[in-house]
C-alpha cells in the first residue's frame, strides 16, 4: 500500500504496438515503488500504435521514477512523458473582443476547477483587459491592422510563449488566422474553438444566418490549431437542440455557452495529459 504522502504521477506512453508492452511496464513502476491507481489505453488498427495513460503513486521522485522508465521507453522506442497529477499547465490565451470563453477559463483556474496557470492574456484589442485583471491575469494589448502588425503580434505570441516556459496557448474566440509558421511552431499545443453549425456557415452573423435557416442544431468544437483553417485533429464537440423560439441573440447565448463548455473541457483534458495525437485525430482518454 502506497503512502498517503507519495507523489501522485501521470504517465502518457506512445509507441508502435507490440506484445510485452504493459508487462515491462508494470515491471518499471513495481521497481519505482509504484501503485497504479488509474489505467487506460488503446492499440489504434489504423496506425499500428499503442497509446497509455497510467496515474501512478509512488514514493519515488521524478528522476528516480523516470531512470526506471527510460530503459522501457528505449526498447519500444516510446514517445512518453511523467508529470504530476494536477500540476497547473502554464497557458496563454489569445482573445479579441468575445469574453465568454476567457472568462470561463479565467474563473475555473481561480476556484481550482481547471489544472492551468495563465502568467498572460494576450489580445489584439483592449476590450478584455478589465475581465482578466477581475481575475488578476496579467494582460496584454497589441493591435492586428495590418500584416505588418499581425507579424508583430505572432513574434509577442513567441516570446511570450519562451518568456512564460508556456506549455499551451488557447484561442478564446481570437479571430485572427495564425500564420503556417506559428501554427508549426504550435503543433501539438494550440487549441482553437469555433462554432459548429449543421450546416455550416462562414462569414460575419453566423447566428443570424442560422435564424434564417431554422437550424434545429448549434454546437462548437475544439481543435488543435494547424495551418488548415478549423480542421485540426478534433478533441472535444457538443451540440445543443433549438426551435423557431430562438431569436438570433436567443442563439447567441446558447452558442457561446456551448463554446464556452466545450473548450474548458478540451483544455482539462489537455492539462491532464488525456489528449494523444495518432495522426490527423485524436485519442483521448477521458
Amino acid at each position: 500500500m502506497t503512502d498517503a504522502s507519495d507523489a501522485h504521477w501521470v504517465l502518457t506512453f506512445v509507441c508502435i504496438d507490440r506484445p510485452g508492452i504493459v508487462h515491462a511496464l508494470s515491471g518499471a513502476i513495481v521497481a519505482a515503488g509504484g501503485n497504479i491507481t488509474e489505467s487506460q489505453q488503446f492499440s489504434s488498427h489504423d496506425t499500428g500504435r499503442f497509446f497509455l495513460r497510467l496515474q501512478v503513486q509512488s514514493p519515488s521522485t521524478a528522476q528516480q521514477f523516470a531512470a526506471h522508465l527510460v530503459p522501457v521507453a528505449s526498447r519500444f522506442d516510446a514517445e512518453w512523458r511523467l508529470d504530476r497529477v494536477a500540476r497547473p499547465v502554464r497557458t496563454l490565451v489569445l482573445v479579441s473582443k468575445a469574453g465568454h470563453c476567457l472568462n470561463d477559463l479565467l474563473f475555473r483556474s481561480h476556484s481550482g476547477q481547471l489544472p492551468i496557470e495563465v502568467p498572460l492574456v494576450l489580445g489584439n484589442h483592449a476590450t478584455l483587459e478589465g475581465l482578466a485583471g477581475f481575475y488578476d491575469a496579467p494582460f496584454e494589448h497589441r493591435a492586428v491592422t495590418s500584416p505588418e502588425t499581425k507579424a508583430l503580434f505572432e513574434e509577442r505570441v513567441v516570446a511570450a510563449v519562451e518568456e512564460h516556459d508556456i506549455e499551451l496557448v488557447v484561442l478564446a474566440r481570437y479571430m485572427q488566422i495564425l500564420s503556417p509558421e506559428l501554427c508549426a511552431r504550435l503543433a501539438g499545443r494550440a487549441i482553437n474553438i469555433h462554432h459548429s453549425f449543421l450546416p455550416g456557415f462562414k462569414g460575419a452573423n453566423p447566428y443570424r444566418q442560422a435564424h434564417a435557416r431554422g437550424v434545429k442544431l448549434i454546437g462548437a468544437t475544439a481543435h488543435f490549431v494547424t495551418e488548415d483553417l478549423d480542421e485540426g485533429p478534433i478533441i472535444e464537440q457538443n451540440v445543443i437542440r433549438v426551435d423557431h423560439s430562438a431569436d438570433p441573440h436567443e442563439l447567441v447565448r446558447i452558442g457561446q455557452d456551448e463554446e464556452s463548455r466545450t473548450l474548458t473541457q478540451a483544455v482539462r483534458w489537455f492539462a491532464e495529459h488525456r489528449v494523444l495525437l495518432d495522426g490527423r485525430r485524436t485519442i483521448v482518454f477521458r
